[in-house]
């Protein structure tokens, strides 16, 4: 969370969330949020997810294009969680912060089922995987915003991509690096089979399953214009990145999910060449984004970021040599 976005937030904004979407007071607790606040209520017997976040991250019409997505993308079959309308029948609800900002308030249908981590893996959910991801993109191929105001960034815009921000002057390989990367993905081609509105973070944290092993998405909060071989290639990079034995667990994900992910749409497949790219732009961003949110990264609690320290280990040295995520053949 951005130390501002903390400073300005205080009960008087949650309670106004509250009554804007018309929830029971004593229906509603605090989950985890990184980049905003998020919460779970429950209101005529049907779970609900609040998020409140704020608009030095994104404007009210940039949240509204996200929405405008989702709820696309769930009529048209793909398992997301759709997002509801508050007592005023708006998406989006704009609290002012008293310091010339505004916390902007949405919500959403719970995702059914349990987090992925509780539910055991097999090549059908990997299978699973890859259709929903093939159905978003097939269904990005026709989506245009509602308003035009709403459109979303593009994949290297500042507010979604700030990598130099972040990163301190003491990484100056980390930087060249950076910028060495960033050059090579703005000479891939743009086309309408290739490039659309994408999720951006469709990793495993970020979906439930249910008992039936259909997969819910959700979280779109970074959604963006790009390739759609970016949206499977941050796919891959969470499911290998702190993982002993990369080679061997995409040796068993990757056919069943390219097998699903081609069932819903179609990508020349010369993309998947492109795929080690996008990974290492990932890596040295979130290398950056932890740097953000920790400063020193020395002092991180590695019993309390499990999964940072996990990241952290040789990873300087891994993305100023270039050493490949994985090595393995995606075509």
């Amino acid at each position: 969370m951005e130390p501002e976005i903390t400073k300005r937030y205080n009960d008087q904004i949650l309670d106004e969330a509250i009554r804007r979407f018309d929830i029971p007071e004593d229906q509603i607790m605090l989950l985890d949020g990184f980049e905003s606040y998020i919460y779970e209520f429950e209101r005529d017997d049907t779970a609900y997810i609040l998020r409140v976040g704020h608009s030095l991250r994104r404007t009210v019409d940039l949240i509204r294009g996200e929405v405008d997505w989702i709820n696309y993308l769930s009529a048209g079959g793909a398992g997301v969680s759709h997002a509801i309308t508050s007592s005023r029948g708006e998406l989006v609800e704009a609290i002012d912060d008293d310091h010339g900002g505004q916390f902007l308030v949405t919500a959403f249908e719970k995702a059914p089922g349990r987090p992925s981590w509780k539910v055991e893996w097999s090549p059908a959910l990997y299978q699973t995987y890859g259709k929903l991801m093939g159905r978003i993109h097939a269904l990005s191929k026709t989506y245009t915003p509602t308003d035009p105001a709403w459109r979303r960034q593009e994949w290297n815009d500042p507010a979604n991509l700030d990598v130099l921000r972040w990163l301190p002057e003491s990484e100056p390989k980390l930087s060249e690096r950076f910028r060495q990367i960033h050059a090579y993905l703005e000479t891939l081609p743009h086309d309408s089979e290739s490039y659309g509105l994408i999720h951006q973070d469709a990793h495993p944290g970020n979906f439930f399953v249910d008992d039936a092993g259909r997969i819910t998405l959700f979280d779109f909060d970074d959604c963006v214009y790009g390739w759609y071989v970016y949206d499977i290639a941050m796919v891959v990079f969470y499911m290998i990145v702190v993982d002993d034995d990369p080679v061997g667990l995409l040796r068993s994900f990757w056919p069943p999910f390219w097998s699903g992910y081609c069932e819903e749409n179609a990508l020349d497949s010369k993309w998947l060449a492109e795929i080690p790219h996008f990974m290492k732009l990932r890596e040295v961003d979130n290398y950056a984004l932890l740097h953000r949110s920790y400063g020193d990264l020395e002092t991180i609690d590695p019993e309390e970021n499990g999964w940072v320290t996990a990241f952290l280990r040789d990873r300087k040295r891994r993305i100023e040599e270039n050493v490949p995520l994985v090595d393995f053949d995606f075509t």
